[in-house]
């Protein structure tokens, strides 16, 4: 804010503790305006025949909510709704219902022009079974909500795969891949400008890029060609977001937009490129509410990101409350084929967590054959654990225990208390 100009207040809505949504507050701060966190233990809206009233009132919502991790999305959503009854919303919740769909994303971009993979989603496994064929092997099998990596398989055996992994519809999309570096590309955009671009490699043993399982990332602002360019942005236009980080992958006739995250991280952006678009969101922000920024702050300030807790973070938050676990607890593995409840093994001293390869057939997950002989094999299991679900990459090891045949390590575990005096000896116990 310069020369006088009101203060806006912005409110940063997110039901979750990132990083993202603290870098944002602390931007909006530091460019001299008033950010609010508005999260499960601050939002309030009075709906009356006098109106909408917001407790507490801001002039324009940022919309950090991370629906694929929400267990309930919809509601979520409608209180988004509420706020873009009254107020500017980035991005808008009409807009992000598309988007956190992956397949109605594809849908509504090739509709528009834009290229995308072929996919196929079936409601009826008899139909998504059939069409399957026509996508060779391998073929990547999602989940239509899903984030991080989670809830993608690389597929190359011929059985059956269900419409829905973990009550989350699923479908098939054709496999296209570097097959030497498994790469991709993450193209950040703020308001119709490209603020940042980073390839990201898979880490070993895997064919996914995403940085939360581990993947490496480089600077790819300058590389990007047009065609890649012009499919992001056209990408952000037919969804009609404010901003998005776009995956694109190169395929035989040029790249394709494989997703676009309306809630896409920052972190990998500004390890690969030292820029944070946490600036240039703030500065959108600001202005659809009718303020100013100083051009020269919001330069600076891309170059910081400052992921620190502000004073109105929840007390979840400034309590640092996390779930606790035992030496040995109850977990449900999830994989393509369906879900069993196992005893797992709460291992501290371990880097990874391990699944016998039992385990892992049996719910139907199998390591793709396409990933280098050299490389440790690995599957993708989601496991619910302390009432929390999350995808973990495991190893899989034949000398992990038939008794606990899960081995839970830090890769999960840095998310939890571990209290090595409780333990759990049966799953009939809970």
């Amino acid at each position: 804010m310069k020369d006088g100009g009101s203060t806006i207040t912005v409110g940063i809505l997110g039901f979750h503790d990132s990083r993202e949504t603290k870098a944002l507050s602390n931007t909006i701060s530091s460019l001299g305006h008033e950010p609010i966190w508005l999260h499960e233990e601050a939002v309030g809206i009075d709906v009356s025949s006098d109106g909408v009233t917001l407790d507490p009132d801001v002039d324009v919502v940022v919309n950090r909510l991370l629906l694929s991790k929400s267990t309930t999305p919809l509601e979520d959503l409608s209180i988004a709704s509420c706020y873009a009854a009254v107020r500017p919303v980035l991005n808008d919740p009409r807009s992000v219902l598309f988007a956190v769909h992956k397949h109605a994303t594809s849908a509504k971009l090739a509709a528009a022009g834009v290229p995308v993979p072929h996919t196929y989603l079936a409601t009826g496994a008899a139909k998504l079974n059939e069409a399957r064929s026509a996508f060779g092997t391998p073929v990547v099998y999602k989940t239509a909500i899903g984030t991080n990596g989670g809830g993608t398989w690389l597929v190359d055996h011929e059985r059956p795969l269900s419409v829905s992994v973990d009550g989350r519809r699923a479908f098939v999309q054709e496999y296209l891949s570097e097959a030497d570096t498994h790469r991709d590309l993450r193209v950040y955009v703020v308001d119709d400008k490209i603020v940042g671009a980073m390839y990201r490699y898979a880490p070993a043993g895997d064919w996914r890029t995403n940085v939360a399982l581990g993947g490496e990332v480089e600077d790819a602002t300058d590389d990007v060609s047009q065609q890649a360019a012009g499919a992001a942005l056209h990408a952000v236009r037919a969804l009609g977001l404010d901003y998005a980080g776009v995956d694109l992958i190169e395929g035989p006739n040029g790249w394709v937009v494989l997703e676009v995250n309306p809630t896409a991280g920052f972190r990998g952006l500004f390890r690969a490129t030292g820029r944070s678009p946490a600036a240039a969101i703030a500065r959108l922000a600001i202005e659809r509410a009718g303020g100013t920024v100083d051009d020269a702050d919001v330069e600076r300030l891309s170059r910081q990101l400052d992921g620190s807790p502000p004073d109105d973070a929840p007390s979840s938050v400034r309590d640092h409350r996390v779930p606790v676990v035992g030496f040995t607890e109850q977990v449900t593995v999830t994989g393509i084929s369906g879900s069993k409840d196992v005893l797992a093994h709460i291992d501290t001293a371990a880097d990874t967590t391990r699944i016998t390869p039992e385990l892992a057939i049996e719910v139907g997950t199998e390591p793709p054959s396409v990933i280098s002989d050299d490389a440790t094999p690995r599957v993708d299991i989601v496991v619910e654990l302390a009432g929390e679900r999350r995808t973990v990459t495991a190893v899989l090891d034949d000398d992990v225990g038939s008794e606990t045949p899960l081995r839970i390590g830090r890769d999960v575990l840095r998310n939890y208390y571990v209290d090595v005096r409780r333990r759990v000896s049966d799953v009939s116990e809970v």
